[in-house]
Order: C-alpha cells, then structure tokens, then sequence
C-alpha cells in the first residue's frame, strides 16, 4: 500500500486518479479549496480526506501528486521538496498507473469524455477494466485487463502518456492561453502520437489528423466517408438517439445504436467500437454494452423543472456548443431552444469572439453569464457582452439573482445550459425560485 496526497484533488482529472488508487487500496488524502464542486462527492462517499492546504499535512513517506493548476512554489509542493517526498505531475502519475496495463488512451479538442466514458462502458460489460474519466469519475481494478485513459492535451499534459491504443477524436485550436494556433496544437498531438505503441483510431475527415505521421503506431480512420476504414451510414437519427449501419473496411461490421446525439455522438460512438472490435469484442457484445450506456457527467444531462426542460452540457468551446445545440435539436425537434451559456476564461473569448456569435445565433435565445476565470486567468480584457451585443437572438445578462425571474418565462422551452465553470449555480438559482 502507498500513501498518496493530492494537491488539488478535487481537479477532474485529480478526482479520478484519487479513486482510482483508491479502489486499488492505496491510502489516499488531498487538500483543496472549500467551495463546492460536482467531483467531490464521490471522494466523500469513498471515505477520502480532503484537507486544506496546510504545508504541515505533507508527510516524507508520502507521494505527491500535483495538480495541473498548482506552481512549483506552492506551499504544499515546497514542503514535499522539503521533507524528502516523492513529487509527481498529475501527467506522470498518470502513467505511472496506466503503464501497469493495456492501455487505451482517448485525446481529441472534443469528444474526449463522452468517448473514454462510453468505451470504458463496453469494456467494463465483459472485461476487468480501469478508468480515468475527465468528468471526475475514475475505477481503479487492481489486476484489470485493460485501462483506458482521457488524454488531455492542455500544457501537453499527455506526452507522458505511452498507451498500447489511441483514439484522437479531433484537432481543433482551444486553449489560447496556451497555444499560439492551429499548428502547434497540432504539434501537440504529433508527438502524443509518437508515443503510441499499436494503433490510433482517428476521425477521418480532420484535415489536422492527415498531416500526422506516427513514429511507430498505424492509423485507421473513421467517420462518414467511403474512404474511412470504419465508415458510419443508413444514419436515422430520432429522438431517442441515432441508429445506423457500420462498415470496417469496406464490409458491413452490424449495425449499432448511439444514444448520445448528434453526429458528435455518432463519431464517438464509432471511435468507441472501433477500439472495441480491435480487442476482440463481438458485435453483439457491443451492441449490449451500447444500448447500456447511460452518458458522462455533465454531457448533455436531461432534467425537468416546471415546464422547463433543462439540459446540463460542459460545453465551452464554439464548435462544442454548434455540437450540443445540433444534439438539442435532434432530441427536442419541436421545442423552442434557449441557450444558457457561461464563457469560460477572458483568452477565449478574446480568440473566438465570432465564432461563439456563430455558434449560437442557432438557439432561438440566447443568454449569456458573466465570464468564468481560472486559477491561472482570474481577470482580463473581454466580457460577455462582447458576444452578447453582437447576437440577433440576444437574451440578457444573467447572474444568479436574476436568473429565475429572466429564465422562468420561457415556458416550454428547452434550457440548454453550457459552460465548463460554474454554470450549476444559475441552473440552481432558477429551481430554488420554483420551490
């Protein structure tokens, strides 16, 4: 058994990682602030303490873990240096975990979380499998057969990573308060690439994923053209989700059913299968593990409030909000569509200031909430009304005191909340006007 500590254990990716070296029986206790987020209440309920950040809790028989957000100067970081402890990046003790197994690891600018959490659910059905979700949800199984990974590409925190498998969903220029452009996002996951042992699933159609050249691994591409080695078609999307046909190099493999929408969700869905297939899972094995699966946390969650319907999705960059709005649309098809959305960090919304405009001139109304910083972007020189202002559909500002009286008269509306911050509390501000 290990002693491990987290600095900042309630990171999503932090999360995970506690459970799952928890589950492996491990002792594991971290700090982090006092508010309240959605990844600490699987720690609570798994019994694990999380502390403040107190230098004095860090123990010389302890290994470290800091998270992505913490500096080398960090109070606790220093007293680690200090009494002789084991010091790791969240990356490398992430690889220091997955290395130990068959490894599948899923990257991409979108889709990273609904594809790891859906993959993970097939496997899961019929194989010992570990994971490490995004949305804070980690297993760790001990002696299990196969692990699989959320690869994120922010700081190039995967280049860690060395896995047996990858998938890369997408290339796409986000985080701009890292990388400069298009190229060196790109430049990012070539040398992800690099590292990959066997074989990369990627989609097919993303002129960015071409350009890459493997050291060792091949590509297989999916998507919806002929030209794809697994090529989705006979698409017939409904309400209830989309179902279509596949094909694996020019044959028909069967046909499958996603149930997370959009052609987002038909993409995820096939990278998933595509891996599956490629470890030896039958088609009727993934066609149960499919028609189980219940969706990611905080991807395009469903509730009801009134004559409200609210949907719940993390999406914060342009081209995952055109995604969750086309997903939207398929499942609500004759409802009107409000969107709800928190900018997440004062740098995107200084480089995507039209493509958002873009992306959500198709609700039918738009409301926008003051911009959500960061730890490493507290303030800067954008704000909400820089998109606001230039939507035809333009709502309002919204903040949490006047979020029940601005939102509670769309009647019948479907309320599509995105942000990737804090964008619960307005969901919450609105249903506590209601009781």
């Amino acid at each position: 058994m290990t002693n491990y500590y987290f600095i900042g254990i309630k990171g999503t990716g932090m999360a995970s990682l506690a459970l799952i070296l928890h589950d492996q029986g491990n002792k594991v206790l971290g700090s982090d602030i006092d508010k309240e987020t959605f990844t600490q209440f699987p720690l609570v309920k798994a019994g694990i303490q999380i502390t403040d950040f107190d230098p004095d809790l860090i123990k010389s028989n302890y290994v470290v873990v800091k998270g992505n957000a913490f500096s080398d100067d960090h109070p606790q970081v220093l007293a680690a240096k200090k009494v002789g402890a084991k010091l790791l990046t969240y990356p490398q003790a992430v690889e220091e975990v997955i290395r130990r197994h068959f490894s599948i690891a899923v990257s991409g600018a979108h889709g990273k979380t609904s594809t790891t959490s859906l993959l993970a659910h097939i496997l899961s059905n019929f194989e010992s499998t570990s994971y490490l979700i995004g949305d804070g949800v980690g297993k760790g199984v001990f002696s299990s057969k196969y692990f699989v990974v959320e690869a994120d590409e922010y700081e190039r925190h995967f280049q860690p990573f060395t896995p047996d498998v990858a998938i890369i969903t997408n290339i796409d220029w986000d985080h701009p308060d890292y990388y400069k452009n298009l190229d060196d996002v790109k430049s990012a996951f070539s040398e992800f690439a690099d590292h990959v042992k066997k074989i990369i699933f990627a989609y097919g159609e993303d002129p960015e994923i071409k350009k890459i050249k493997p050291k060792t691994a091949r590509i297989l591409s999916y998507g919806f053209e002929k030209s794809d080695y697994f090529c989705a078609n006979n698409i017939d999307k409904r309400t209830e989700g989309s179902y279509f046909s596949l094909s694996k190099g020019g044959r028909k493999l069967g046909d499958f059913f996603a149930t997370i929408e959009g052609d987002h969700g038909i993409l995820d869905t096939t990278a998933a299968i595509a891996v599956a297939d490629y470890l030896g899972f039958s088609v009727d094995q993934i066609q149960k593990g499919l028609l189980t699966y219940q969706g990611a946390k905080r991807r395009f969650n469903i509730s009801q409030v009134a004559d409200l319907t609210i949907v719940d999705d993390y999406a914060h960059h342009p081209t995952e909000i055109k995604a969750t709005i086309d997903a939207a649309r398929q499942k609500f098809p004759n409802k009107r569509l409000v969107a709800v959305f928190q900018p997440h960090t004062y740098t995107r919304v200084n480089a995507f200031k039209d493509e958002y405009v873009d992306a959500l001139k198709s609700a039918d109304k738009v409301y926008i909430t003051p911009i959500f910083g960061s730890l490493r972007e507290k303030a800067g020189n954008a704000k909400s009304e820089d998109i606001l202002d230039k939507l035809p559909n333009a709502g309002a500002i919204i903040s949490e005191s006047n979020a029940y009286d601005k939102l509670s008269v769309e009647h019948g509306s479907v309320l599509v909340f995105m942000g990737a911050g804090d964008i619960e509390k307005y969901e919450d501000a609105l249903k506590k006007g209601f009781e």
